[in-house]
C-alpha cells in the first residue's frame, strides 16, 4: 500500500463524527507564521506506531498530519494534531482526472471524500492530473478543468479545498502531467474557485522548474498547500541540499500564507533530530 494509491473505506460521515474522540492532549503552543505539518516518511529510520509518531510530532509544536485516513484520525486528535490531508479520493498519480473515462467514477469518491473531510475537520483532499499516455497537456488540461468545475461547488459548500499535487516527471513519475507550476496555474484559473487549489512540492519543482521563491510570490493564489524535501535525493531541508528553505519559508509566510506546510522528506540521519532541525527552519 502506498501513501498515493491508499483509498479509506468509505463509511460515511455520520459514522466518521461518531468516532471522532474529544481532544484529549492540549495542544502547545506553537511558534512561528506557519503552520507545519508532517507525513510518516520523516520518521522512517524508527520502529514507530502512527501514536509513537503523532506524539512526536505534538511534542514538538507541530500542527497536522498529511497524508492520514478517517480510520486513523482519532489517534491525531488525541494528541491535539489536524489530519490536514486526507489521501486520494479521486485518482491515483497515474490514473485520475486528465481522462474522461475516469470523471464518474472519482466525482462520485470526491464528493464523499469531501463528506468524511467536512465531517472530520481535514481542510484538504488530494487529488492529481494524471499521466499523459499520449494525451496532450492541453487536452488533459481541458478534462481536468472540466471534472474540477463540475464538483467545485461541492467542495465549495462544504469548505473543503482540493489540493492537486505538482510533481516531477524528470526523477519519481515518469510521464505525470501536471509537472509544471505553468500547467497547474492555468487550471486554477480556469477553475477559479477558492476551493480548488494546487498542492505546491518544493521539492518536485525545484526539479522542473526550478526559481522556487518567485513562482511562489506570482502564485501564491492559487496555492493551497505546501510539501518540502531536500534535493537532491528528497531528504533533510539543510545545508546538504541545495535549497535555502529558511528563505523559502520566510517568503511564504511574507505572504500571509494561512495554509499548511507540511514535511514530505525521508531522513538519512535520526529522524527526530532531523525532524527537529526542519521544524527550526522553517520556524519564521
Amino acid at each position: 500500500m502506498t501513501r498515493r494509491t491508499f483509498l479509506p473505506t468509505l463509511a460515511g460521515a455520520a459514522a466518521l463524527t461518531q468516532t471522532l474522540p474529544a481532544q484529549v492532549t492540549a495542544t502547545p503552543q506553537r511558534t512561528g507564521r506557519l503552520k507545519q505539518c508532517v507525513t510518516k516518511g520523516v520518521f522512517k529510520g524508527r520502529t514507530m506506531t502512527l501514536d509513537d509518531m503523532a506524539r512526536e510530532a505534538a511534542q514538538r509544536g507541530i500542527y497536522g498530519f498529511d497524508l492520514i485516513g478517517p480510520a486513523d484520525w482519532p489517534i491525531l486528535r488525541r494528541h491535539g494534531l489536524v489530519p490536514t490531508m486526507v489521501p486520494s479520493f479521486a485518482g491515483s498519480i497515474p490514473d485520475a482526472l486528465n481522462r474522461k473515462e475516469n470523471h464518474a467514477r472519482l466525482d462520485r469518491s470526491l464528493r464523499e471524500g469531501i463528506d468524511l473531510s467536512a465531517a472530520g475537520n481535514c481542510p484538504n483532499v488530494i487529488t492529481f492530473s494524471g499521466n499523459r499516455r499520449g494525451m496532450s497537456d492541453a487536452e488533459g488540461a481541458d478534462n481536468c478543468v472540466l471534472f474540477l468545475n463540475n464538483v467545485k461547488g461541492y467542495a465549495e459548500s462544504k469548505n473543503i479545498t482540493i489540493c492537486m499535487e505538482l510533481l516531477n516527471s524528470k526523477v519519481n513519475h515518469k510521464d505525470y502531467m501536471c509537472d509544471h507550476a505553468a500547467w497547474g496555474v492555468d487550471v486554477m484559473k480556469r477553475v477559479n474557485s477558492p476551493r480548488v487549489k494546487l498542492l505546491y512540492d518544493i521539492y518536485h519543482m525545484q526539479i522542473m522548474d526550478g526559481d522556487i521563491v518567485r513562482t511562489i510570490r506570482e502564485n501564491i493564489q492559487y496555492i493551497g498547500h505546501f510539501h518540502t524535501g531536500g534535493n537532491p535525493g528528497r531528504h533533510e531541508i539543510d545545508g546538504t541540499q541545495e535549497l535555502n528553505y529558511r528563505f523559502v519559508a520566510q517568503s511564504i509566510a511574507d505572504l500571509g500564507f494561512t495554509g499548511c506546510i507540511a514535511h514530505e522528506y525521508t531522513p538519512v540521519r535520526e529522524p527526530l533530530a532531523s525532524l527537529e532541525q526542519a521544524i527550526q527552519i522553517c520556524t519564521v
